[in-house]
């Protein structure tokens, strides 16, 4: 059974992120405030569901959470700041979304920076990294599920432009199939050129027309 909340009396954001380790497309994280009280025995780290199961928890997050945001960081932004730095703005952006604003945060993972946001006052909201908090608390969870689904539906777009890479099975991820494609017609506006996209220690720069 995961856990309701982390910080006692306070509305608690979870944040988390998905497409850290994929060559190709922008990294995506949510941010979501659920009821003090609530429970759903059937959230868990989105990894650990099936995709049918997490786009039917994702229609049950967006129903029930009190407040529920996406933040977005794009390749070009990732390859300026890097991939860290990108996954933590993408969670700063969707915490800014929040209609509701929080009073703390819990985050999955050992690495974020101090949050603030004008409608706060500007003033640092306390955070908590958790690793493996996908797993253990249930907003961590609903945000895991919310940005794994909706970069997937981002691939699955991309994917319909660029057939050859396989995005809609590997959904930008370093597979086989993804290298080669990369080898054989080059990379596209949306790989990330600061990655080893071949594997090999160098770096491909030539776009695919």
């Amino acid at each position: 059974m995961l856990l309701p909340h982390y910080y006692d009396g306070l509305i608690e954001a979870g944040c988390d992120e998905a497409g850290r380790g994929c060559l190709a497309g922008a990294v995506y994280a949510a941010a979501v405030i659920l009821p003090p009280d609530y429970q759903n025995e059937l959230l868990n780290d989105s990894k650990q569901l099936s995709e049918r199961r997490r786009y039917q928890l994702r229609e049950q997050i967006e129903r029930d959470a009190v407040s529920w945001a996406v933040g977005i960081v794009g390749p070009e932004e990732i390859d300026e700041i890097n991939i860290l730095n990108a996954s933590i703005l993408a969670m700063h952006r969707a915490l800014d979304q929040l209609s509701v604003r929080p009073q703390a945060i819990i985050v999955d993972g050992n690495r974020f920076k101090p949050y603030k946001n004008a409608q706060d006052g500007d003033k640092l909201l306390p955070h908590t990294c958790i690793v493996k908090g996908d797993g253990k608390y249930l907003s961590i969870a609903a945000a895991s599920i919310l940005a794994k689904t909706y970069r997937d539906d981002y691939m699955n777009r991309l994917a319909e432009e660029y057939p050859q890479y396989d995005w809609r099975s590997n959904k930008g991820y370093p597979t086989k199939k993804h290298r080669a494609a990369i080898k054989e017609c080059g990379i596209t506006p949306y790989h990330r050129k600061s990655y080893n996209l071949l594997g090999d220690g160098q770096l491909s720069l030539q776009f695919e027309e």
